[in-house]
């Protein structure tokens, strides 16, 4: 399937992302030492190491993977070019279209694997990771939420006025159900609640009353142990939640949290369109850094690196700003991680034609 030169362009390709990817690992490791510093003091080394270092580079380098992508496609193809090799390459008859064959195959590797990684390997490697932050670092977990509503199922509402997750107390409880021509059925009142596993729900100083046939009837008790399909991590969302859900996970958190009418959920939504969309980005800044760094021009290696450079962090840059949008409801979270790739992929395709001419 794979010729001698598309197996060398795509050993270069790999493994100078590789190799890019190692080498900003270890500067970023510097820095995040130096910032925590105190914080590593206090934890134990093993949960350190273990716990936060070994999640948290798959993480970094995951998140940046176009950054790397674009590096290691400029760094590797100016160097080609500068070594007359693309010149030899097209001169024996290889058509430049036929060229950009092994980059976009190694596109498709480096997409698989990082698609793989985000959806379903990283997530439950950040429960670890930000278990460790939020213990040693700075805890930025939700535990007391105040006035909460939401639909818990199909005609039922649930409202508490205080939810304490250490304690797994709640009070001034109650759940109101609903018929189909929105006529109240049933309404349960309690002075507190204990949430105990799952959907497992024990209520206090409970007040149940039916309403049927016109008439109401009311039963009352000091404990009930009862099945409410809610639990706390429905409406106690921290900054860092959407992160350590996989994508199917994160689709069927995202679908119940709308059904339920809870509107602070952007955080997920785009989360779940940006895994997506970096898969598309790997092929995107692999065809722009192809053209640009496929022609041997006078400023050489350093300004080649140098436009690669400015144009990564303009991309991501970019989407950092889309994703505001997003946050500020100004547009969808599909657009808003879409945007950024639909203009460069326009650029791509403008630098690709000059390349090719």
């Amino acid at each position: 399937m794979f010729k001698i030169l598309d197996r060398y362009i795509i050993r270069k390709f790999l493994g100078t992302y590789i190799f890019a990817i190692a080498l900003l690992l270890a500067i970023v490791v510097m820095f995040d030492v130096n910032e925590k510093f105190d914080a590593f003091l206090k934890a134990p080394l093993k949960a350190t190491i273990v716990d936060y270092f070994v999640n948290f580079l798959p993480y970094f380098a995951n998140q940046f993977s176009p950054l790397f992508v674009f590096i290691a496609v400029i760094f590797f193809t100016t160097k080609l070019a500068g070594n007359n090799e693309i010149i030899a390459m097209l001169s024996s008859g290889v058509s430049f279209r036929r060229l950009m064959r092994p980059y976009l195959f190694s596109a498709l590797v480096i997409a698989a694997a990082t698609w793989v990684l985000g959806a379903y390997i990283i997530p439950p490697a950040n429960v670890k990771r930000i278990n460790y932050t939020n213990t040693y670092v700075k805890n930025k977990r939700v535990d007391y939420g105040s006035n909460i509503m939401l639909m818990v199922a199909p005609g039922e509402i649930a409202y508490m006025s205080r939810y304490d997750n250490i304690t797994k107390n709640g009070t001034r409880f109650s759940l109101e159900s609903f018929d189909s021509a929105k006529h109240l059925t049933s309404r349960l009142t309690a002075s507190s609640i204990k949430w105990d596993t799952l959907y497992s729900w024990r209520v206090y100083d409970y007040v149940i009353r039916d309403f049927r046939d016109g008439r109401e009837y009311i039963n009352k008790g000091r404990q009930l142990d009862t099945v409410i399909p809610f639990e706390p991590r429905d409406f106690l969302i921290s900054k860092n939640d959407h992160e350590m859900l996989s994508t199917p996970a994160l689709e069927e958190y995202i679908d119940r949290q709308r059904n339920r009418g809870v509107a602070n959920i952007k955080s997920f939504e785009v989360e779940y369109h940006r895994r997506y969309a970096m898969c598309a980005a790997a092929f995107i800044l692999t065809v722009i850094g192809m053209s640009l760094s496929s022609r041997k021009v006078k400023g050489g290696l350093g300004l080649n690196i140098g436009i690669g450079l400015a144009l990564s962090f303009s991309y991501i840059l970019f989407m950092a700003i889309t994703q505001s949008f997003a946050y500020s409801g100004l547009t969808s979270p599909f657009i808003a991680m879409w945007i950024p790739n639909v203009i460069y992929a326009v650029i791509a395709l403008i630098l690709y034609r000059k390349a090719e001419m």
